[in-house]
């Protein structure tokens, strides 16, 4: 799985803080906090239909990410929608788009860790682009990392960071073996995530899905969950081992970018029938059901 180019995205406007420019002139300051460290949050949000579902989930996880690393001052929910709308009406934009929204601690006064180096005020930067979803939905290869997730203690998955080197460094592991994605595992062994996406399988007509031990709290992966009550299908939450995984009827991975993605193979293990099975096209279903009819409107 490659993402390309897409035309449509040649002449982007992005927004920095109460600024619009255009994509090859944007310009962070190299005293950013996310330049300097990685010391920023950020969402991935996805616009159906002039709409963006469950925008206020995605705001919220924000706003705890932002207070969880100590985050003087973050905008409030207001200021962030009116900047999304902003960039949205600059790019004409009112369906099949990703939006990457970044908070940063802000710009430091002189470069150095220290937080009580920042004393502008955060960066807000809103970039939206023109992406359909970015899997192949007949289904995508997974390969398992060496790469471990982080422990709780170490750094919480809750904080939703942009310290994205372990996803980066398993990423590089699945392209060599020719992989898709990176399935990785937590410190203990057991399955965690892919380096993009929350992972599911099922066995015996029941849904599984690892805890966000050592994943973030998944926007898509709760949705999913939502489905499965409405759908009155079983779900168990817990903790799996790839031996599990492998012998699974099917495998999904769920995420805002890439919606409900069928897994054919992990490890070059066949899953199931080696085809996309009955409970992901449900649920990928009632996922594509839902985001095209709820949402909080912004175009």
């Amino acid at each position: 799985m490659k993402q390309e180019y897409d035309e449509r995205n040649h002449d982007l406007v992005v927004g920095i803080n109460d600024t619009l420019v255009h994509r090859d002139q944007a310009g962070i300051s190299p005293f950013d906090s996310a330049v300097q460290g990685g010391d920023a949050v950020w969402e991935g949000l996805r616009l159906h239909g002039g709409r963006i579902f469950k925008l206020t989930e995605h705001l919220a996880r924000l706003r705890r990410s932002a207070q969880a690393l100590a985050f003087t001052t973050v905008p409030c929910d207001e200021e962030i929608v009116q900047r999304i709308r902003d960039v949205l009406a600059a790019n004409a934009m009112t369906d099949d788009v990703h939006i990457r929204l970044t908070l940063t601690r802000g710009v430091k006064i002189t470069s150095g860790m220290d937080p009580r180096l920042n004393q502008s005020g955060p960066t807000l930067i809103v970039l939206a682009e023109f992406k359909s979803p970015v899997y192949d939905d007949s289904g995508i290869s997974l390969v398992t990392s060496s790469v471990r997730r982080h422990r709780p203690d170490s750094l919480d998955p809750k904080i939703h960071h942009n310290n994205l080197l372990t996803s980066i460094l398993a990423k590089v592991e699945a392209n060599v073996a020719g992989a898709d994605d990176a399935l990785m595992l937590d410190d203990n062994g057991f399955v965690a995530e892919t380096n993009a996406t929350h992972v599911f399988f099922v066995k015996d007509d029941v849904v599984r899905t690892p805890t966000t031990r050592a994943c973030p709290e998944g926007i898509t992966r709760e949705t999913i969950l939502e489905a499965c009550a409405t759908l009155g299908i079983a779900v168990e939450v817990g903790d799996f081992s790839l031996t599990q995984v492998y012998a699974a009827d099917e495998v999904f991975v769920t995420g805002t970018m890439g919606g409900v993605t069928p897994v054919l193979s992990v490890d070059g293990r066949p899953i199931g029938a080696g085809r996309p099975g009955p409970y992901v096209a449900k649920l990928a279903a009632a996922y594509a059901e839902r985001t095209a009819a709820e949402g909080t409107s912004v175009a």
